[in-house]
């Protein structure tokens, strides 16, 4: 019998506090059901959007984690066992999975694929070819419906998603204004993302930088929500268009805050706000692979890789993800 590690969520948490709220527990490895998988875990994906699942909310675009359950997140890994003829031993496999040594799905509940693996870094299946990147892309390009020439404003703009959303509007052929916290992620902004123009919200204010754009801001891809979204609705261009994808600023809480300020200028500016959500894109990844790693080989499209080592500092790398320590993708190794 082998001994699993895994994450679970004890309670829900209070603010950033995961440690009183998650435990690393261990058992022994039951056989497999019918259809089940169970995948040797190389890495994990640490992502904004997992923290609602730990909440109470039932109002999320899916229902909360239950308390005593297995903390659930994309995993990266190899295929151990299986019962299912379409994932055999030995395959590289991508799905939302647990934090855990092992992780052990239905393959169609968990968005389970096969993936490339003789990429040279395997890692960029959660990286320049993964769910962020897919992410960006259709945001971008179809939610955000971006046209050459036309300013673009990414938030959190320094993150997995973020960064890789600034790349795609640049290869789009748009202009791009990156907000970012702090001198050296705007730094790495202008000098490897190359974005035209990069705003410190720690240090500047938004809503006064972009107010030197003239004629407005054409389209918004909105990480964060909250104090930012006010700061940019304002500054947009008339038939301006938001894809809003996350919403950090609230995160946190376990009660939705309330709407933006400035929501008069959607009236005002006749713009259009769209949310989305990559899951609801799943099936269409084949016709977004060839496009990123056209990219990829051109080197027009990179992410930073900020990689913690070790399923015991799972939740080191967490914070590191959701505090704004971290450049690019967060991912944890937990095994070869």
């Amino acid at each position: 019998m082998t001994v699993n590690r895994f994450w679970q969520l004890d309670h829900h948490p209070q603010g950033s506090d995961f440690a009183n709220a998650l435990s690393l527990q261990d058992e022994m490895l039951a056989p497999l059901a019918e259809g089940e998988v169970r995948v040797k875990v190389g890495w994990l994906s640490m992502d904004a959007g997992t923290r609602m699942w730990m909440s109470p909310r039932t109002d999320g675009y899916q229902p909360p984690l239950p308390l005593g359950s297995k903390m659930a997140g994309l995993v990266l890994g190899r295929v151990s066992e299986s019962r299912d003829a379409g994932f055999p031993i030995g395959t590289l496999v991508r799905g939302f999975g647990q934090w855990a040594d092992y992780a052990t799905v239905m393959s169609a509940l968990a968005g389970l694929e096969a993936v490339d693996e003789r990429l040279a870094d395997v890692r960029q299946h959660f990286g320049a070819l993964g769910m962020n990147a897919w992410t960006a892309l259709v945001g971008v390009k179809e939610v955000a419906a971006v046209q050459p020439g036309e300013w673009l404003v990414v938030s959190a703009a320094a993150g997995a998603t973020g960064s890789m959303a600034c790349q795609v509007g640049r290869n789009l052929g748009a202009r791009v204004i990156g907000i970012a916290g702090g001198p050296d992620k705007c730094r790495y902004l202008r000098d490897v993302i190359g974005v035209d123009l990069a705003i410190d919200y720690k240090n500047e204010d938004v809503a006064t930088r972009l107010a030197e754009v003239d004629g407005g801001v054409h389209a918004y891809f909105d990480n964060v929500g909250g104090p930012m979204l006010d700061a940019v609705l304002p500054n947009m261009a008339h038939y301006g268009r938001v894809a809003v994808c996350g919403m950090v600023a609230a995160y946190d809480s376990d009660t939705p805050l309330p709407g933006p300020a400035r929501f008069d200028q959607v009236l005002m500016r006749r713009l259009r706000i769209e949310g989305f959500f990559i899951p609801d894109f799943l099936h269409r990844g084949a016709e977004f692979l060839p496009v990123l790693r056209k990219w990829v080989d051109a080197g027009t499209l990179t992410v930073n890789l900020d990689e913690t080592f070790g399923l015991e500092n799972t939740l080191v790398a967490y914070d590191r993800m959701l505090s704004g320590k971290a450049i690019g993708k967060v991912i944890v190794k937990v095994a070869d």
